[in-house]
């Protein structure tokens, strides 16, 4: 069975065609800059060269079109005809309270994530636009919705609920969901295949750790806690959002600078984090770079990230009366040695204990820790699409 994963943006469309005989990815792809001059198609099959097709493409429906052709090109395509796929799964931001795991896509679900819209308004819209347009051009192919909240929705209230009327919460939603889900799933399912353990029995505490970045806290398989919430800027410091801060902040800022929901929401989400902390850049390569060369702002930026990262790992520790397994994933977590080392330091007396030999290790599953460690520390690259590829396969055999 072949299943293609689609995740939308804005003006981007990523794709991966996988067999799901052996999960074997047989086409990836990425659709850039549609709607906008210079739109250009990335493919890519196993064993050729990436093919860079650069044409015209007013929308996703017309980038869709593109991706369909490259797919089934006779030089560098991965199949004969659309009709060797089997299903579509598609990468859907926020499903708020409305569905609990991944569903599949009819009119009535469509609707329900319209619905959602002002809960991720810079992110469901285009995860929208991808489903309409694929229904339109494959309407007799099975489709999808795997959602980021759904995996969180198993915190119990007392995680998700916050200190303001409840009324607020039952009127307007207004709730921790918790996001990257697919990915949290994959990696603390895949810990503990590698550790050939049942999940059941583990305590896990997953730390995504990208340009957005999310901490969970995931016993017997099911998450318990999470460090994003009502939207993707509560938690860690990252790139460029603030992370969690004392919300009077807010107001005061606003009256500061004479800023309106718009412009503080702008300041909180793209020139905060560790960009407006070290002045540099959201990327943490540029960093550790500028930290390595005496600027002592990026230095103190990387700090303090890091101790945002070690307070959530220990205090969901306590949440759950331990941890077995910590496991580090996406861009940083996969690739920085020293952050891994730096977020484990100091905390022997917690039973976690880095290998720094076995540390050094990017973009790879291994096991992190050391042998007299009583928690295991994993790195473990994350792998969202055959989580969805997954999903998919399950909802329409």
């Amino acid at each position: 069975m072949k299943v293609l994963v689609i995740n939308c943006g804005s003006s981007s469309l990523k794709y991966q065609l996988i067999d799901m005989t052996d999960e074997s990815v047989l086409a990836i792809g990425l659709v850039e800059r549609i709607g906008i001059d210079g739109s250009v198609l990335k493919h890519e099959t196993p064993g050729r060269d990436k093919e860079i097709i650069e044409e015209p493409m007013q929308d996703h429906k017309d980038a869709l079109k593109h991706v369909m052709d490259a797919l089934v090109n006779k030089e560098y395509g991965a199949i004969k005809s659309m009709d060797e796929i089997n299903a579509v799964g598609h990468r859907v931001v926020h499903a708020g309270e409305k569905f609990a795991s991944s569903v599949i896509i009819t009119d009535e679900v469509v609707k329900a994530l319209e619905e959602c819209i002002e809960l991720a308004p810079l992110h469901n819209p285009p995860n929208l636009i991808g489903i309409n347009a694929c229904r339109e051009i494959l309407p007799t192919i099975p489709m999808v919705a795997v959602f980021d909240t759904a995996f969180h929705q198993t915190m119990p209230k007392s995680s998700y609920l916050y200190g303001i009327p409840y009324e607020y919460y039952t009127d307007f939603g207004v709730r921790r969901y918790g996001f990257h889900g697919t990915s949290h799933k994959y990696v603390s399912y895949r810990a503990a295949e590698m550790l050939g353990k049942d999940i059941k029995d583990l305590k896990i505490i997953t730390c995504h750790l990208g340009n957005g970045a999310s901490v969970a806290a995931v016993d017997g398989g099911e998450v318990v806690d999470t460090s994003m919430g009502f939207t993707p800027l509560e938690g860690l410091i990252m790139g460029t959002r603030c992370g969690d801060m004392d919300p009077a902040i807010v107001t005061f800022l606003m009256k500061k600078l004479n800023l309106d929901a718009d412009g503080i929401n702008d300041v909180m989400n793209k020139k905060s984090g560790v960009f407006g902390m070290s002045g540099v850049s959201s990327d943490f390569r540029d960093i550790e770079n500028a930290a390595s060369e005496g600027n002592e702002r990026a230095a103190i930026a990387l700090e303090t990230y890091y101790k945002r990262v070690k307070k959530y790992i220990g205090s969901y520790m306590a949440e759950m009366g331990g941890v077995d397994v910590i496991v580090f994933t996406a861009g940083l977590g996969e690739n920085s040695i020293d952050a891994r080392e730096e977020i484990c330091g100091g905390l022997e007396r917690l039973g976690i204990s880095i290998d720094k030999v076995e540390n050094k290790v990017r973009g790879k599953e291994k096991v992190i820790s050391a042998a007299d460690s009583a928690v295991k520390v994993l790195c473990i690259p994350t792998n969202e699409e055959v989580m969805i590829a997954r999903d998919t396969l399950e909802l329409v055999k």
